[in-house]
């Protein structure tokens, strides 16, 4: 438990629900009374779901969906200002932090189904998952700038989505875009229907998990840890990983298969 954890009011309904449906996993947040605003039990209970489903091998893609009127409104502004203290401000931020990197190193691959508005701390959920599916009524916005408070920790995950102009003018502006001009900038890869927006996100998250768990769990891995680093070392990483990727059994399972027309048979090993 955090230390903002330990000092803020403490929320005692399911605020995160969980459903599995053939080796796709569905996250809900479920605080739409309050646009699921990520206060310190949101997140408490969102970063223990994802833990749990880091050691769930029966898992091979992970959906993370809303409920209610909106996706998330970010961080509850309530919450925050019901204990204005440096150390608790401090703790939130290092809970939201951890939370987001949870959902980068997650082996399994996890689609944002956004419904709704995405803002603030919301927004930066989006842009942590590593693929979103958005409705045609979707926005989203770093809107902090608005009210004394830059969007910096959100600004982490959206400078590594968009090119860094577009993630300025999000930032410096605090403007709410739509969902074509999201995926125009590259915020999220999708858009979908209202009505039709479940089974497309499903659709893709059962393409990705019709593949080797094992390949794609190293692929992920190797995608956000080559990203930091300059070519030449990039490349060296890359090539390790490759290698290590070759003597697996899936890899041999899949090249065979391939070369005799058959459907392969993943072990994840």
């Amino acid at each position: 438990m955090t230390q903002a954890q330990a000092v803020l009011p403490t929320e005692t309904e399911d605020l995160v629900l969980r459903a599995d449906d053939e080796g796709v996993a569905t996250l809900t947040l479920n605080r739409p009374a309050a646009r699921n605003a990520l206060s310190t039990g949101l997140m408490a209970e969102l970063d223990g779901a994802l833990q749990a489903l880091a050691e769930d091998r029966t898992v091979k893609v992970v959906i993370l969906a809303a409920s209610g009127p909106a996706f998330c409104a970010g961080h509850d502004l309530k919450e925050i200002r019901s204990q204005p203290r440096e150390e608790v401000y401090a703790a939130l931020f290092e809970q939201c932090s951890i939370l987001m990197k949870r959902i980068v190193r997650l082996p399994q691959p996890i689609i944002a189904q956004v419904h709704a508005t995405a803002t603030a701390a919301g927004c930066q959920l989006v842009a942590s998952c590593d693929l979103a599916v958005a409705a045609e009524t979707a926005r989203f916005a770093t809107p902090g700038v608005n009210i004394g408070l830059f969007c910096s920790t959100p600004m982490v995950a959206l400078s590594r989505n968009v090119a860094r102009k577009h993630a300025m003018e999000m930032l410096l502006t605090g403007d709410m875009i739509d969902a074509e001009d999201a995926r125009r900038i590259g915020l999220i890869n999708r858009i979908a229907p209202s009505d039709r927006l479940a089974d497309e996100t499903m659709a893709l998250a059962r393409q990705i998990a019709s593949k080797s768990p094992l390949s794609v769990g190293i692929g992920k891995e190797a995608f956000y840890r080559q990203a930091e680093m300059d070519l030449d070392h990039a490349y060296a990483y890359a090539s390790a990983v490759m290698t290590r990727n070759m003597l697996a059994d899936d890899a041999a399972e899949g090249i065979d298969a391939f070369l005799t027309k058959r459907t392969p048979v993943w072990r994840g090993t």
